[in-house]
């Protein structure tokens, strides 16, 4: 079965999403910017989703977090809740 560590970043519109991965790649805090701006729950663990099995997230983000690589920070993508910006932290293959 295959799992991931994922953690993102959930905002409404894509220039803040665009500002913020430019934040991101210059050094920012992936926690900080999450805790800040994500209209996820998840925001207040920043960003952090925990471990996700395949299937578990929408489909558009499931595909990405399956095909991405690791520690790189993807996006932004959009899905029906808004624009996100993800993080394949660790992905295990069992």
């Amino acid at each position: 079965m295959k799992t991931a560590i994922v953690r993102h970043i959930l905002v409404k519109d894509i220039e803040i999403a665009k500002q913020l991965k430019e934040k991101l790649a210059r050094g920012g805090d992936f926690a900080k910017l999450a805790k800040q701006h994500s209209t996820c729950n998840s925001a207040k663990r920043g960003g952090e989703l925990g471990e996700v099995k395949k299937g578990q997230l929408v489909p558009i983000i499931d595909k990405l977090v399956f095909s991405a690589p690791e520690k790189v920070v993807q996006g932004p993508v959009k899905s029906k809740f808004g624009y996100h910006l993800v993080e394949v932290k660790f992905r295990m293959d069992f």
